[in-house]
């Protein structure tokens, strides 16, 4: 029987630590001696992105490859992300499909089997909550018949995000009532480390509301974004932490993998520099 997907987290976790590297590729934003080689987006993309995979392996336990910018290329965008998740398996990096699914029915079920059979094989997947019930099942169910992980939206960290997320739903804000279904969702997932497989997306831009939902969701896996590029502080996450350590993973993308402009020829060393900086932060 496969390790529960919240046991290998851990194991990652304390083996490299909590930073979770993001893998954004832009084409504007891409050295330009990978323009050069690979004059195909596609290319390009799997290459940098390859190339990052070896640059931030000692420091990093996670990577979260987002899905919108290798979709944008079609179908050979879409190529360069499979072979971006396999070779990030390949050296032992947990991987999140950034890709914030959410239907019903059997529309879930298909985008649950593609994030964790063969087409995309990811250790986890974000979804969104805003259909219900309904819509999150598909996805606990095939992350539990797979052993894999979902993190689900609860407090993003983009500024918009109180728009919804902090409208009073019977005297408490709505990501409060997210957060307790997802507490509900992940209780029957606990694995050894005491934290389950239905984790949660609360941002690092809400240090105040990050503190509240780390008591609310003791035994949750929280992941972490708003780290580095959007502006918050490795003091801002320390709130996400259990006291052994446990308990987060926190997200950085432009600030790790862009640390350079394009005509730099020493990007490889920066990509390095940020996130061994990053991983002695939050560690």
């Amino acid at each position: 029987m496969a390790f529960a997907f919240s046991d290998r987290l851990a194991e990652a976790v304390r083996r490299r630590g909590p930073l979770c590297v993001g893998i954004d590729p832009r084409w504007e934003s891409l050295p330009l001696a990978i323009r050069t080689a690979h004059p195909d987006p596609a290319a390009a993309f799997e290459a940098f992105s390859i190339k990052a995979l070896e640059l931030v392996e000692p420091f990093a336990a996670v990577v979260k490859p987002q899905a919108a910018f290798f979709e944008l290329l079609g179908p050979d965008g879409m190529a360069a992300m499979k072979s971006v998740l396999a070779a990030a398996k390949a050296r032992g990096f947990v991987t999140i499909l950034d890709a914030k699914r959410g239907d019903i029915a059997s529309t879930a079920e298909a985008y649950a089997h593609a994030a964790f059979g063969p087409t995309w094989d990811a250790d986890s997947l974000t979804i969104n909550p805003y259909l219900g019930r309904d819509a999150v099942e598909p996805f606990l169910a095939a992350a539990k018949a797979a052993s894999r992980g979902v993190f689900v939206l609860v407090r993003t960290s983009n500024p918009g995000a109180g728009l919804f997320q902090d409208l009073k739903v019977d005297g408490r804000p709505l990501y409060r009532a997210v957060a307790a279904e997802v507490a509900s969702w992940n209780e029957s997932t606990l694995g050894e480390c005491g934290l389950g497989d239905v984790g949660a997306v609360v941002g690092a831009t809400h240090p105040r509301e990050l503190a509240e939902l780390r008591e609310a969701m003791p035994k949750v896996w929280l992941l972490v974004p708003g780290y580095g590029a959007q502006g918050a502080t490795a003091a801002d996450v320390k709130a996400a932490y259990r006291t052994d350590g446990l308990g987060a993973v926190v997200n950085s993308s432009r600030g790790v993998t862009f640390p350079f402009k394009p005509d730099d020829p020493n990007w490889e060393a920066k990509i390095v520099d940020a996130a061994r900086r990053a991983s002695v932060e939050l560690r």
